[in-house]
């Protein structure tokens, strides 16, 4: 059975791609959209308080397979995954994008001044389409404003180490589905982590789980390294020297960096032991 979290397909409706491998009463071609909002809720049903299951950011593109009371039903290209998002933070057509957020945070602002209104706030990743006017040290950009130059960066720059991206999300709340800088879930930190470096993961913790290789262990915990990928049930973790790990966890309700033994030992009464670590370097 194909999973519903990353194939596009209902009982009533399906894509186009999946005829022949599932069974719907409709199939239909998708219409691309971008967002142009911030960023944009994934929702699990067409509600403005529906769950968050995901988040897209600014330049993300998104198939969209059906609109519903305000509401879209799409997948995104980046990492495939299918929900519902709100319409309002999507544009048509699709802009080519160019650059993309190289800090933490920035704004998008209304002219080209520190002192100017913003439209909304911007994300490590969040891709942009230069228009060029340049002013004051901001350049203008589609669909979105004014943002200052050196806060962007060609997409075709990498970061050389995930592990230190996810290390600047440090103390950012705990937000389920979130993969903004105001907010992320311990799988959305390793994607966004990852992402920077050109390597793109799947969304879920389920789905992190088999990425990569698996790395040895025992009960020792020894011969870890920065970089890898520590998965429970439902929960994954950055490792960032042979004893620590970061992670977005529900305990600390944000971005945390703590001795793996310390973790083990709590988050074992939540989610067991560790299934497996991941190591995607070798």
């Amino acid at each position: 059975m194909l999973d519903p979290n990353l194939h596009p397909y209902r009982s009533d409706l399906a894509a186009t791609k999946l005829k022949g491998l599932v069974e719907s009463a409709r199939f239909v071609d998708p219409i691309p959209h971008q967002v142009s909002a911030g960023v944009a809720p994934l929702r699990k049903v067409p509600e403005p308080d529906g769950e968050q299951l995901s988040q897209a950011l600014h330049g993300d593109v998104i198939d969209i397979y059906e609109e519903r009371g305000g509401f879209g039903w799409g997948q995104m290209q980046s990492d495939g995954y299918v929900g519902w998002f709100d319409m309002a933070a999507l544009s048509a057509p699709v802009l080519a994008t160019t650059h993309k957020i190289k800090v933490l945070r920035t704004y998008a602002f209304s002219g080209p001044s520190a002192r100017a209104a913003p439209h909304f706030l911007l994300s490590l990743g969040a891709q942009v389409a230069l228009k060029g006017e340049r002013e004051n040290g901001f350049v203008t950009v589609e669909r979105a404003g004014w943002i200052y130059e050196s806060h962007l960066e060609p997409l075709s720059e990498m970061a050389l180490d995930p592990v230190a991206t996810a290390e600047q999300f440090l103390h950012a709340p705990y937000q389920w589905g979130g993969v903004e800088s105001l907010g992320l879930d311990c799988s959305g930190l390793i994607q966004t982590a990852f992402k920077s470096a050109g390597i793109l993961l799947p969304r879920d913790s389920y789905m992190q789980r088999e990425i990569g290789r698996p790395v040895f262990f025992d009960q020792s915990l020894t011969g870890l390294k920065r970089g890898d990928i520590v998965c429970w049930k439902g929960h994954v973790a950055l490792m960032t020297d042979e004893t620590h790990i970061l992670h977005a966890n529900g305990y600390h309700m944000a971005v945390a960096q703590e001795p793996l033994a310390a973790a083990v030992e709590r988050i074992g009464a939540s989610y067991g032991s560790i299934l497996t670590i991941r190591r995607l370097d070798e």
